[in-house]
């Protein structure tokens, strides 16, 4: 008998054209329910605002004027019937202009992630324009709207500029220098016209990651010490470190400005000692010189191998590049991994 006589108990798989139509049907269907969600988000805040019965929205695509019919009007007999009063329109009108763009769009121009995960992050209701949350990766938006993600305000990115260098010896990380000195600013020049600055600061004879960009805000949290960024760098130091000195790194040590501990220390060559790769959080100025000398040791050579979640890696000595558009989001708002997690 085989599956002939199950047939009517089976759900018939649908192929071609007809599966295409379902899908499309499907498809009309969930964003007709997120533009219903979005009205009745619209309506309550009316509501809220005025303190009165929101009316029945009307969306202009789909309101047709009624033409007079031709010919003689038919007569009334009887009582002649109220015209009924055309409802009040309620709708949200935005003026077309270069400046709009949809709201995924927008998500994504702001660093935060691509466009396919801010439409995911829109439908999920993480998002809010003018106080109202948008269920629409659609939605026109443009730069004077306020948009928040999660309950944070983002903005556009407009001609932000992120320039990695490797800084070599005897540059001072500063935008003009009284004394005349070489500053990190004179390995960029004319790279870009906007205005750059260092964020953080290496000492002159200092080498290694050191970021410039224009973006404040994101200067502000790499540099700010309640986010803790982490910092690796390589030590060279005048003679090998013993056992005792490597466990007090990690322990913790006090210096003149207060109590500092590695949030990791070790040796970068077994053969070699007096080389150390040690890992911080601390922003303090100078702090890996200070945490050597404190134990004995004179540092000959000091490397930042990593800030964030930026290397030196394929950039020579006194050589830049500019960051990707995946490192910039990383650094903003993607991977938190490379921030020292609140001590409970």
């Amino acid at each position: 008998m085989g599956q002939q006589g199950f047939r009517k108990f089976m759900k018939e798989e649908l192929s071609g054209a007809k599966k295409k139509e379902a899908f499309r049907q499907e498809k009309r269907q969930v964003k007709a329910e997120r533009k219903a969600a979005g009205d009745e988000a619209r309506k309550r805040k009316f509501e809220q605002q005025t303190g009165q019965a929101a009316p029945k929205p009307t969306w202009s695509k789909n309101t047709k004027s009624a033409a007079p019919k031709k010919g003689p009007a038919k007569p009334q007999y009887g009582k002649a019937k109220p015209q009924q009063q055309e409802p009040t329109k309620f709708t949200i009108v935005k003026k077309a202009d270069a400046s709009m763009m949809p709201l995924n769009k927008f998500i994504a121009h702001a660093g935060v992630c691509g466009r396919r995960e801010a439409a995911e992050l829109v439908k999920l209701g993480h998002v809010t324009v003018n106080g109202d949350k948008v269920f629409e990766p659609g939605f026109k938006v443009s730069e004077k709207d306020t948009v928040t993600m999660k309950g944070k305000k983002i903005f556009l990115q407009q001609n932000l500029v992120y320039i990695l260098l490797n800084k070599p010896k005897d540059y001072i990380t500063t935008a003009n220098d009284p004394q005349g000195r070489k500053t990190v600013l004179d390995l960029i020049k004319g790279v870009t016209a906007e205005r750059v600055y260092p964020v953080g600061r290496l000492d002159r004879n200092t080498t290694g990651v050191l970021l410039l960009t224009n973006d404040g805000e994101l200067a502000q949290k790499l540099t700010h010490p309640s986010f803790e960024i982490k910092k690796i760098y390589e030590v060279k130091l005048d003679k090998p470190v013993v056992k005792k000195d490597m466990e007090a790194i990690a322990a913790g040590v006090t210096l003149e400005d207060g109590f500092v501990a590695a949030d990791a220390v070790g040796y970068v060559d077994s053969k070699d000692k007096s080389v150390i790769g040690i890992e911080l959080h601390s922003g303090r100025n100078r702090i890996v010189r200070r945490i050597f000398e404190h134990l004995g040791y004179d540092v000959k050579n000091l490397d930042r191998v990593m800030f964030a979640n930026l290397t030196k890696k394929n950039v020579e000595r006194g050589k830049w590049r500019y960051l990707n558009e995946k490192e910039v989001r990383l650094l903003k708002y993607m991977n938190q991994s490379f921030v020292k997690k609140q001590q409970s």
